[in-house]
C-alpha cells in the first residue's frame, strides 16, 4: 500500500484533494471507512483535542490500526492540537499525521512550538507527517449565526513561506475566508485568488482546507484546483448523525439496543462522507 505522503505527492500534482473527516465514536469511524473502501478512496480519520479526550489516544489509534490491518487505506490524525503536551499525547500513542495548532500564538512563538512539535514527531517516527498552521480560523465546528470573516486574519503568502522553511512542516492549514463550523446568516465564499497567492509562495507544500462544512461545492471545487490537497470536514458529520439519531429515537422511544438505534445515523455519515469524497475527486485513487 502507498503511504499518506505518497497520496499527497499523488493528489497534488492530478488535482484532486484527500478527505479528512473527524470522529469521536467507532460506529463514526467505521462509516468513514466504509464509505472510503466502496469509493476505492483514501482517507484521513481525526480526533480533536476534545475528541481524543473521550475517545482514548491509543484507543483511537488501535480502532483505526484494525482497519490498517485489514487493507483500507486509512490514516489518523490529531486534529488542531493546540500545546506540546496534547500533541505528544498523540505522537506516543502513534497516530500517523499531526496538527499542531499554534496558529493564535505570535508568529515567532508559532513556529517555535510547530519546529518543536516536528523534530519530536520525527524522532519518534521519521515517517509522521506534521501539519502546521498560519492565520487565524475563527468559528468552532457546530452550527452559528455569524462568524465576522476579515483579511486580515488570512495567511499571509510571504509569512507562510518563511513559516514552512523554518519549521519544516510538509503540510499548512491555510485561511482565506474559510472557518469552523455551519453559519445560518451569512454566505460562506471562499478568496480562491489570495489562496493561489499562497499556493505561489510555498510551491512544495500539500495545503490543507479546514472548515470546509457549509462551503459551496463550486468553492471547495475551486479550491482544490488552486492547490489544496487536503479537505475537512466535521461539522456536517456532526449534524447528520445528531439529527438522523434525534429522529430515530423519537421514532422508536423504548428503542434501548444501541446497534439498532444507532444504525441509520450510521448510514446518514456514510452518505455524506461518499458524497465530499466525490466532490473532493478522490474516488477510485487507490
Amino acid at each position: 500500500m502507498q503511504t499518506l505522503k505518497e497520496y499527497f505527492i499523488k493528489a497534488k500534482k492530478e488535482k484532486w484533494a484527500i478527505g479528512h473527516f473527524n470522529f469521536s465514536t467507532a460506529d463514526q469511524l467505521k462509516a468513514i471507512v466504509e464509505a472510503a473502501a466502496e469509493l476505492n478512496s483514501p482517507v484521513m480519520v481525526a480526533t480533536s483535542e476534545g475528541e481524543a479526550s473521550f475517545v482514548g489516544y491509543d484507543q483511537a489509534a488501535a480502532l483505526v490500526a484494525s482497519y490498517q490491518k485489514e487493507g483500507h487505506a486509512v490514516w489518523l490524525n490529531a486534529d488542531h492540537h493546540k500545546s506540546f503536551e496534547s500533541v505528544k499525547k498523540a505522537i506516543d500513542a502513534y497516530y500517523d499525521t499531526v496538527l499542531i495548532d499554534a496558529s493564535k500564538l505570535p508568529f515567532e512563538e508559532n513556529i517555535v512550538l510547530t519546529k518543536k512539535v516536528f523534530d519530536y514527531a520525527k524522532s519518534v517516527n521519521p515517517e509522521m507527517m506534521v501539519e502546521g498552521e498560519l492565520g487565524y480560523l475563527k468559528g468552532e465546528s457546530q452550527i452559528q449565526e455569524k462568524v465576522e470573516i476579515s483579511p486580515i486574519d488570512y495567511t499571509q503568502p510571504e509569512q507562510a513561506t518563511d513559516f514552512v522553511v523554518r519549521t519544516g512542516v510538509e503540510r499548512l492549514a491555510v485561511v482565506f475566508g474559510n472557518i469552523h463550523g455551519i453559519v445560518t446568516e451569512q454566505e460562506e465564499k471562499l478568496d480562491i485568488e489570495h489562496l493561489k497567492k499562497v499556493a505561489t509562495a510555498v510551491p512544495e507544500i500539500f495545503l490543507v482546507l479546514h472548515g470546509a462544512s457549509g462551503l459551496s461545492d463550486e468553492d471547495v471545487k475551486a479550491a482544490i484546483s488552486a492547490g489544496i490537497s487536503n479537505v475537512h470536514i466535521n461539522t456536517e458529520l456532526r449534524v447528520a448523525y445528531h439529527d438522523t439519531l434525534h429522529a430515530e429515537l423519537e421514532k422508536e422511544p423504548n428503542q434501548t439496543t444501541p446497534y439498532k438505534f444507532l444504525a441509520s445515523s450510521q448510514d446518514a455519515m456514510k452518505e455524506l462522507v461518499k458524497k465530499k469524497l466525490e466532490l473532493f475527486g478522490s474516488v477510485d485513487k487507490i
